[in-house]
């Protein structure tokens, strides 16, 4: 289905989709980070370890990409492309693909939260 409209929600930390049949979604930016193509490519073959400490990632830019679909930015470096298709199917699957994640982090004992590192200067 292709989208008809994206916006990004800076104050819920969400981009708001909309497609052509008038269905509409938000993914937070954390479900976006975690379930990026570019990592479910690098992860190929690989065991299966959940992307953690997003909770608070932010989206920087959104470009279009041709008829691929739309590169994202995010605030840590990481950026990728994410076709309608794949936002169409996360969309319609958030719930489940959330749950997924969640039970993922707890069977790892990894953690949403982010994680900040601090350094003592003697």
């Amino acid at each position: 289905m292709p989208i008809e409209r994206i916006t990004i929600d800076r104050s819920n930390n969400q981009l708001s989709i909309e497609f052509a049949d008038k269905f509409q979604q938000n993914l937070s930016f954390e479900f976006l980070r975690v379930y990026s193509p570019a990592i479910k490519a690098a992860k190929k073959g690989q065991p299966n370890q959940p992307v953690s400490n997003q909770k608070m990632v932010n989206l920087v830019a959104i470009d279009t990409v041709a008829k691929h679909g739309f590169r994202l930015h995010f605030d840590d470096t990481h950026n990728a492309i994410y076709s309608a298709q794949i936002l169409e199917e996360f969309a319609h699957n958030k719930a489940r693909l959330w749950q997924e994640y969640l039970d993922a982090l707890a069977t790892t004992g990894h953690s949403r939260e982010a994680m900040i590192e601090i350094k003592q200067v003697l």
